[in-house]
């Protein structure tokens, strides 16, 4: 497997291809893909996704994909250094990494907001204006663009129900998933006496209420999406333990190595060095 990384900020690509160039890539890095023209298939995770124009398509660091061209295709790709998208601030969105890479089991367009097609292929048209005009400033202008298509994504992941949640689940279920995301590294926040006075139920009656709307408990929703993301730092990252540890907010390295262990029959530097093991051959 082609592993790609990527040490500036963001980087904006125009392709018009005919077959894929590389197969089985996988990348450090977040990736928004905008199909300008043409269709065909993306293979990502052993999922099989049809495209076409006006799509956006995203990827995340720890995806394994590849395009399948029926139509000769152009692409935009917009690539998102990893630590650009953690350290991302917003007035209104706690954690915008949580939901991006909330969306790796997410498939196809990630635009569900119809009037935000309309901003995303004008932001689009603007990048590649850009990139065939250069001009001064050029770089700056760039930063926003990005950052425009960061939060129009975010905007639309997160109106995307979590697998398992009923068809027909209640807008309160979906807040208290929007709040369980947007403050998984404070754990006060997640405990469920906190939630349970947050949005006006019964403490003893969350539990219930939340795996019949989900399919799980609230505990194993907290402890998956945390699981997830302490992988992602162990993949993709040069964080130490210690900082892992504070980040989350566990009591020492024991607790967060014995919390880990528990989800995945290994320890933390047995989970590291087993990926660094694969990449390496």
């Amino acid at each position: 497997m082609k592993k790609e990384n990527m040490h500036q900020s963001f980087e904006i690509v125009y392709r018009k291809v005919d077959e894929c160039p590389a197969r089985d890539l996988q990348f450090s890095f977040f990736q928004m893909v905008y199909v300008i023209s043409g269709i065909g298939f993306l293979q990502v995770n052993g999922n099989c996704i049809a495209y076409k124009a006006g799509n956006l398509l995203l990827m995340t660091p720890n995806d394994c994909h590849n395009f399948d061209i029926v139509h000769t295709t152009e692409f935009l790709l917009i690539r998102i250094n990893n630590e650009y998208v953690k350290e991302y601030r917003s007035k209104n969105i706690n954690c915008i990494e949580c939901l991006l890479y909330y969306s790796s089991h997410l498939s196809g367009c990630i635009l569900k907001q119809k009037e935000d097609e309309f901003l995303v292929k004008s932001i689009v048209d603007c990048l590649l204006h850009a990139i065939q005009h250069q001009d001064i400033y050029d770089e700056d202008l760039t930063e926003h663009y990005v950052n425009a298509l960061i939060v129009i994504a975010v905007r639309n992941i997160s109106k995307i129900k979590p697998q398992g949640i009923k068809e027909n689940a209640d807008k309160r279920i979906l807040e208290i998933i929007n709040h369980i995301q947007s403050n998984i590294f404070s754990p006060p926040s997640l405990k469920a006496s906190f939630i349970a006075d947050k949005f006006d139920i019964s403490a003893t009656y969350l539990g219930s209420y939340f795996k019949n709307q989900c399919g799980e408990t609230i505990q194993q929703f907290i402890a998956n999406y945390r699981i997830r993301l302490i992988e992602h730092r162990l993949n993709f990252s040069d964080m130490r333990v210690n900082e892992i540890v504070n980040e989350f907010g566990f009591a020492d390295e024991s607790h967060l190595n014995k919390f880990f262990k528990k989800h995945n029959s290994v320890s933390l530097t047995g989970y590291r060095k087993a990926k660094n093991l694969m990449v390496s051959h």
